[in-house]
């Protein structure tokens, strides 16, 4: 029996169990079961060298969106509306077949823009090419979910499930679990509050079903089995995910004020090119990039080319900044000067944790080289003075 095979068969299963207290335990193994399957659906099979077929995109910019949805919804139309490159659009579906990048200039910055083939239901076990769809987009800051508004809203819960199958957690925190293995000592159980979803029967019949039996657990909130299960398989993903209902120019006022006001959602139309601005604007939201501009000692700050972070990428103090712009930087810094909302008053001394924020204009001031030969003080060994006093240069008279 395949491993796709077992899958479903361990579904089927919790889908004729009860759930009630008595069977809580039993599901809680079939869930850590699923999760093993479906890590070795991903682990590229035994004998093969190396990766497999994929994607080649070189990243670029400041930023990576990917554009995820089901075929013909307006993926590829949406990319060339947005940065310009020609992705090819037709009416019928798989129109593409491979992933097209295209550069957003926004806000001083550059966001790559990725579209990638349509996926379908069963893509994380393989269909289609669904695996190198999810590959690529695990590489994104965030997700552009693509889904069509006249359709039903089936569709947003069928890709959400396969991005679930294979890691991705959209709209996610990493649960506030700490957990360790050890070599000796058995398994410590621990909470800083009162735990509703798992005790400690269950959280040592999931250790024992990945053969660990040895390991610290420490609950800092009210977890839940799948989050236990995220923190022990280690290779989930969190990731920002934006819904985008496209062709809205086809439904009611009712339907698209409806779709509208739903949380991480923004509706448009690439047919009458409404509301891309308001998705544009949402997307650098999301993404949360910091735009830094320099200011060099007396000049004026340069605004053309500021140095953009993100706390994804690296973080947003001053560090981050100056490793950004040089590794060896960060040592002659004496402090720095910052103008923006970071700082309280203009300007303000900050020294290397101090956070920035967008738009803000930094100088950084570096500690002054010291004189070769001679220490400071009254009895340092070198000094400029001549040594003669006939060689001493003589003051100009004084007019009169």
């Amino acid at each position: 029996m395949g491993i796709v095979e077992r899958i479903k068969e361990i579904e089927a299963e919790m889908a004729r169990t009860q759930k009630n207290k008595a069977t809580e335990y039993h599901l809680g193994q079939l869930k850590a079961k699923i999760a093993k399957l479906r890590t070795q659906l991903l682990e590229p099979p035994k004998g093969s060298s190396g990766a497999g077929e994929g994607f080649e995109v070189t990243k670029f910019g400041h930023g990576r969106v990917a554009l995820i949805g089901f075929p013909s919804v307006g993926k590829s139309t949406l990319l060339t509306m947005l940065t310009g490159t020609h992705s090819e659009a037709a009416s019928y579906e798989f129109t593409t077949l491979t992933c097209i990048p295209g550069i957003i200039h926004y806000n001083d910055t550059k966001i790559q823009l990725l579209d990638l083939p349509g996926i379908i239901e069963g893509a994380s076990e393989g269909k289609g090419r669904g695996r190198q769809v999810i590959a690529v987009s695990k590489s994104a800051d965030i997700v552009l979910m693509v889904l069509d508004a006249s359709k039903s809203e089936g569709h947003r819960q069928i890709l959400t499930k396969e991005l679930e199958a294979v890691g991705l957690r959209l709209n996610k925190k990493p649960p506030q679990i700490y957990f360790k293995k050890k070599k000796t000592g058995g398994i410590s159980f621990n909470s800083t509050l009162k735990l509703t979803h798992v005790d400690e029967k269950l959280c040592y019949q999931i250790l024992h079903e990945y053969k660990i039996h040895n390991a610290e657990v420490l609950f800092r909130e009210d977890a839940t089995v799948d989050d236990l299960i995220d923190v022990i398989e280690g290779n989930r993903k969190y990731m920002k995910c934006v819904y985008v209902y496209n062709k809205i120019d086809v439904v009611g006022i009712d339907d698209v004020d409806r779709l509208a006001r739903q949380p991480n959602s923004v509706v448009i139309s690439c047919n009458m090119k409404l509301n891309l601005d308001r998705l544009l604007a949402k997307m650098w939201e999301e993404m949360g990039l910091v735009r830094v501009y320099t200011k060099p000692q007396g000049q004026q700050p340069d605004f053309t080319d500021p140095v953009v972070l993100s706390t994804d990428r690296g973080g947003c103090t001053v560090e981050d900044f100056c490793n950004h712009i040089h590794r060896s930087l960060v040592k002659d810094v004496k402090y720095v000067l910052v103008w923006g909302t970071s700082a309280r008053h203009y300007p303000q001394h900050c020294g290397l944790s101090q956070m920035l924020e967008d738009e803000d204009v930094v100088q950084i001031v570096k500690k002054k080289e010291k004189e070769d030969g001679g220490g400071r003080g009254r009895f340092k060994s070198h000094t400029n003075a001549p040594d003669r006093i006939s060689d001493r240069v003589k003051k100009a008279p004084l007019k009169t």
